[in-house]
């Protein structure tokens, strides 16, 4: 199985702003973007260096792909299936990455990032509608109930995840219930719910290309 090996600190570095990509430590002092906010390498630190029209749309794709931890193949499958349904192709996209299992369990708190949520379904952590999917792409629908199992709803490291999220709230299209380690995916998210840093026309002109 391909995976971005990539330290996380480094990708956020990189795209200039907070990832959450290492759950907890994100929201602290000793997150990377807090330290040091310029991208990495012996040239990071230089200003003025101006992108072109392709730079500034790549280096978007390249955000929302670190964003979601999915690999360029796996996002280029998630792009044409946006394009091909009906409304506008970016905020389909954008709502097909939220759909993904390994997203729902992050929103949801059953992991501190994605990477921990993606973890959690790949070892039979996750349960939709009562019955055990391990696989992080698949794509969530309305009205879907997902949970942990009892197994996993134990674990420290699960339950920690639960309290540090439910403390910071969740999205509007989740109904979650953290002393059951379950909730329900209401509906694919609106755009207005979600990040406004995200520039989804970028990647659309990118691969209207």
């Amino acid at each position: 199985m391909a995976r971005n090996l990539d330290p996380k600190c480094r990708q956020c570095r990189r795209e200039g702003e907070k990832l959450f990509l290492k759950a907890e430590k994100c929201f602290t002092d000793k997150c990377a973007m807090e330290r040091r906010a310029y991208a990495p390498g012996q040239h990071g630190q230089r200003s003025g260096q101006r992108l072109s029209g392709y730079g500034v749309q790549l280096r978007e794709k390249q955000k929302i792909r670190r964003l979601y931890g999915v690999l360029e193949r796996q996002f280029r499958k998630v792009y044409v299936e946006a394009d091909r349904r009906r409304g506008q192709t970016g905020e389909n996209l954008l709502q097909l990455l939220e759909g993904r299992l390994d997203s729902v369990a992050y929103r949801m708190g059953f992991g501190g990032s994605r990477a921990e949520a993606r973890q959690v379904v790949r070892h039979n952590g996750v349960l939709i509608n009562g019955k055990r999917v391990n696989i992080p792409s698949y794509v969530v629908r309305p009205g879907d109930v997902v949970e942990l199992t009892e197994r996993v709803r134990g674990h420290l490291r699960v339950k920690a995840a639960l309290q540090a999220a439910e403390s910071r709230g969740f999205p509007e299209w989740l109904e979650v219930d953290t002393k059951a380690g379950k909730g329900v995916f209401k509906a694919y998210p609106l755009r207005a719910e979600l990040p406004p840093t995200i520039n989804e026309g970028l990647v659309v002109e990118l691969y209207s290309r």
